[in-house]
């Protein structure tokens, strides 16, 4: 039985977190199993805690990490156990989790390596660790200035840096495939006509930072949404040529 997408938070309604979301389940069930099977695990990078409640799913206890404090009140208040500190010097003990989700978070951190070594540490051998990135330089915008990005990945440039992080990569393709020609398209009219919009998100709050994403308006955001969701089944067989983001699934070799 697949794991099923929660709707619980806005962010869930927006097609870009939705068609992500539906992604992340699909290869975690592929990979690591769906069912929480006594798991532990970390969201690193956890802000309010906007995919707590979709990878609780995949174990008995998650944990969240966030250095910024504000949105660990948001993710408190909702019932998290979301810790301050780092990626790069984690307070948690070497192979304590079962699961380790690093969505959207590793291009904001300027010493990547430092960060892909030790979500290997505090991962269990035999473990497993999702992560998504945004896709391409070339498609570069004011969006990732406003988010604070360092850099965007090539797939096989993400799976060369797991690797020698230690980590066995069985999956690493793009992700927003399907949109690529549109999203892609948009990025470099903006970009060309210097006309870049205003990412003001709804779910942005300055004393509680979630996430910056341009708003779609109903119709489209149904239309987008199902293109997702065909574009997750194809996920599911092969890995994708081209996207605006990059998914990997990553697993700690087993010591035995």
């Amino acid at each position: 039985m697949s794991t099923s997408m929660l709707v619980q938070i806005e962010e869930d309604k927006h097609w870009w977190f939705a068609t992500r979301t539906r992604a992340i389940l699909a290869l975690l069930d592929k990979y690591a199993g769906p069912g929480k099977q006594g798991r532990k695990v970390l969201d690193v990078g956890a802000g309010a805690g906007n995919m707590m409640h979709q990878l609780g799913q995949y174990g008995d206890e998650i944990t969240g990490l966030e250095y910024n404090p504000k949105p660990i009140v948001v993710a408190n208040e909702r019932g998290f156990d979301v810790r301050e500190g780092t990626a790069t010097d984690m307070p948690f003990d070497a192979g304590m989790f079962d699961i380790v989700a690093l969505l959207d978070t590793v291009e904001h951190i300027a010493d990547e390596s430092a960060v892909l070594n030790e979500t290997f540490r505090v991962t269990r051998p035999g473990g497993f660790m999702v992560v998504t990135v945004p896709a391409l330089m070339w498609l570069w915008s004011n969006n990732d200035i406003i988010n604070l990005h360092e850099r965007r990945y090539k797939a096989a440039e993400l799976r060369d840096k797991l690797g020698a992080a230690g980590w066995n990569v069985p999956y690493c393709g793009y992700n927003n495939f399907l949109i690529f020609p549109l999203g892609a398209g948009m990025i470099l009219i903006r970009k060309r006509v210097d006309k870049e919009p205003d990412m003001t998100s709804p779910h942005f709050d300055d004393e509680a930072y979630q996430v910056e994403m341009e708003p779609a308006p109903e119709l489209l955001n149904t239309v987008l949404e199902g293109v997702g969701k065909v574009e997750v089944s194809m996920l599911k067989h092969m890995q994708l040529p081209i996207g605006t983001s990059v998914i990997a699934i990553a697993q700690k070799p087993d010591s035995s």
